[in-house]
């Protein structure tokens, strides 16, 4: 039965990496679920401009997959690597060539 939450989390957890600057910067630690770094939130600098608001570029991999412990979701290693698996199918930015 746990495993069915963490699904349903870290599938729900993926829509805090969108239009998040206001909550990122509310955080005391981000973490982006494709390079699985885990930082404090004065390391990002670039953000992209979406429909709503800006959205945070990570700062080690350049992906926008970063989410901030104020979405009220664990910024673990577990928890990123959860994410990483379902939404780049277990690709991290070491993967590429």
């Amino acid at each position: 039965m746990r495993l069915a939450h963490q699904q349903s989390d870290y599938v729900r957890a993926h829509r805090h990496c969108m239009e998040n600057r206001v909550e990122v910067e509310a955080s005391a630690l981000c973490g982006c679920f494709y390079c699985m770094s885990i930082y404090p939130p004065s390391e990002i600098v670039d953000w992209i401009d979406d429909k709503e608001a800006l959205t945070a570029d990570c700062p080690r991999c350049g992906i926008d997959a970063v989410i901030g412990s104020a979405s009220g979701f664990p910024i673990t290693s577990e928890f990123l690597n959860l994410m990483n698996e379902h939404w780049f199918e277990g690709h991290r930015s070491s993967d590429r060539v």
